[in-house]
């Protein structure tokens, strides 16, 4: 079993990788789940159908008794129904300050529970189980949301983990699209940290589709990035910005099509095809590069050509509403090189301008 420590100003948790990591729940947070007053399980409803069983096996063996609330499966969970629901649930259920969450599923499950955890009865604490490629991201540092009609994960807190047991077994069940969405953002912390294991990413002739083996060490990998830049920057005020490489177009894509149309990775993906290019009037890559990384990802699977017919003004509103946004400018992560990423703002015309670059090296390079 792989583990490492995330360090925050105020508190430090441990992030477990491992085929027996619910076994845990009998060792290391069974002082944590004991003393709660309960344990309430929120599931996305497609992991619990696949593996609840695994989870609530090793809560039995651990004597740990619990409640359970089954969201709905993906980007449907986090909405503002969804979210006073599972509020009225705790209530309902005599949930007190004491109490403990688990959240058993993939990204929107974690940020849900996450942001549930956070704000019911001002904070209880909660456990990350995810069951997706793609949470490698998202369990990791606190962060917690719902999405709004106006935009992707636009009212939340930051909230750390109790600790982070994450089961690579359970992804055999994952479908192909989902598995393209978690390994965007395996591809994002390459890209914002090291040349050379983005390199070993866009060679590997496997991607995305790697051995549990593998999949396991470069999740570590990937995490741990993450996990460097939060315990620099808990609460996103400088470089734990660069994590949003490729989102600023990416969430807006997403929220265009409408969360869960078009996976968050995939949406990823051509956002950070997007920053590579913006990235050569601000940094040093080169257009030969961020075409490259066009057929990488249409090799891979990813649907660049979805924006084909996407028009600027039709993204524009949403990538106003981004975070990074200042004074009204758009801000970006771009790269200055591989490894070394940047803030900087972008006029709304080079936007535009640059947004339909992107889709005539698209057009060029992959065939529609």
């Amino acid at each position: 079993m792989e583990q490492l420590t995330v360090k925050t100003k105020n508190c430090s948790y441990s992030v477990h990788i491992g085929k027996e990591v619910y076994d845990l729940f009998s060792t290391e947070y069974k002082e944590l789940l004991h003393n709660a007053d309960k344990v309430g399980i929120f599931a996305d409803a497609t992991a619990a159908s696949y593996h609840l069983e695994k989870l609530e096996q090793a809560l039995n063996a651990a004597e740990i008794a619990y409640e359970l609330h089954t969201l709905p499966a993906g980007e449907e969970s986090k909405s503002p129904l969804s979210f006073m629901s599972c509020h009225s649930f705790l209530l309902q259920h005599n949930f007190t300050r004491q109490s403990v969450l688990i959240a058993f599923g993939g990204g929107a499950c974690g940020d849900l529970t996450g942001f549930v955890a956070a704000t019911y009865m001002r904070g209880i604490p909660f456990i990350q189980c995810p069951t997706t490629i793609l949470a490698h991201d998202s369990a990791v540092g606190g962060k917690t949301a719902i999405n709004m009609p106006e935009g992707k994960n636009m009212v939340g807190s930051f909230h750390q983990p109790a600790g982070v047991l994450f089961q690579p077994d359970l992804f055999a069940t994952l479908p192909k699209r989902e598995i393209r969405s978690g390994m965007a953002e395996l591809i994002k912390h390459a890209l914002i940290s090291d040349a050379d294991w983005t390199e070993s990413l866009l060679l590997n002739s496997d991607f995305p589709n790697f051995s549990a083996d593998v999949l396991s060490s470069e999740l570590l990998k990937g995490i741990q990035v993450k996990a460097e830049i939060v315990e620099q920057d808990e609460f996103e005020q400088g470089m734990r910005k660069f994590l949003n490489f490729g989102h600023t177009l990416g969430h807006a894509v997403e929220a265009y099509f409408g969360f869960g149309k078009v996976s968050h990775g995939e949406c990823v993906m051509i956002g950070m095809a997007y920053s590579l290019l913006l990235s050569e009037s601000y940094g040093d890559i080169t257009p030969e590069y961020t075409e490259r990384f066009i057929r990488f990802s249409d090799h891979a699977g990813y649907p660049m050509q979805a924006i084909l017919e996407v028009e600027f003004s039709a993204l524009l509103p949403f990538m106003k509403k981004d975070k990074k946004v200042s004074s009204g400018e758009l801000v970006f992560v771009l790269l200055k090189s591989l490894g070394n990423p940047f803030t900087q703002k972008v006029t709304e015309e080079q936007c535009e301008h640059s947004y339909y670059e992107l889709i005539s090296r698209i057009k060029g390079e992959v065939q529609t």
